[in-house]
């Protein structure tokens, strides 16, 4: 029985041993220890110890998997992983990080992950969460959302009207792109309350008017179109031209 156990073992890395991985990580201690580790299990490994070099790495190869720390020196793994999404790169990426809030989760996935593993870490989760991501393969690219001359990029949250682009954060996106669904139709306070913010919140729905101001500061000229438009009363319409 142990010998049949072996014989699988060894099948499951022979069946990984063209599979080829990017792991970064800036403790060359660590990166060692788990580089060692993959290879034993039969996949080949890349290691890059900084941001840029593995956002270069990354363009030049194809990989199965990325393998990603957060804190990097050069460029954050946050940053690494926006940059290989803006290149239309959609290897999976698996982020590892010191940090457990759950902020620093959502900012990694807003950036593009596919998942997130919180240090310290079994190394077997790790195993089992790269044999997920490879089975899954390749992520697809949202779809970019367009109407009018307005376009706007989900994945890298940049938004182009009236010849001008724009970075949003995660929220302010959130916000347009209900906008954006609905072009020229009356959209609620309370509607785009329940679809932006969580269901139990309860602060002032005056928080949607904040918002769409940070829109129109970041999206509208002074001189060019308005872009929303406020119905008193009643809630937002979205009119691109």
């Amino acid at each position: 029985m142990p010998e049949m156990q072996d014989e699988v073992q060894q099948a499951q890395r022979l069946s990984r041993a063209q599979a080829r991985l990017l792991l970064v990580e800036d403790d060359e201690k660590l990166a060692c220890t788990l580089a060692r580790g993959l290879e034993h299990e039969g996949y080949v490994v890349d290691v890059s110890h900084t941001g840029h070099d593995a956002i270069g790495r990354a363009d030049a190869r194809d990989y199965d998997a990325v393998v990603l720390d957060v804190l990097l020196p050069g460029a954050s793994g946050h940053d690494v992983c926006r940059q290989i999404r803006t290149r239309d790169r959609w290897v999976p990426v698996i982020m590892l990080t010191a940090i457990g809030e759950v902020s620093d989760r959502i900012r990694g996935l807003d950036a593009g992950a596919d998942d997130y593993l919180v240090k310290p870490f079994d190394f077997g989760e790790l195993l089992a969460r790269l044999r997920a991501l490879i089975r899954r393969g390749p992520s697809e690219r949202p779809r970019v959302l367009e109407v009018g001359a307005l376009r706007a990029d989900p994945m890298t949250r940049v938004v182009t009207w009236a010849g001008r682009e724009s970075e949003l954060t995660p929220r302010e996106f959130e916000l347009l792109q209900h906008l954006i669904r609905r072009p020229g139709q009356l959209v609620s306070r309370a509607q785009l309350l329940d679809q932006v913010w969580a269901e139990d919140y309860s602060g002032s729905p005056n928080v949607v008017d904040v918002y769409v101001g940070y829109l129109r500061r970041k999206l509208e000229h002074e001189d060019g179109p308005p872009l929303i438009r406020t119905v008193r009363g009643a809630g937002f319409i979205l009119e691109p031209r």
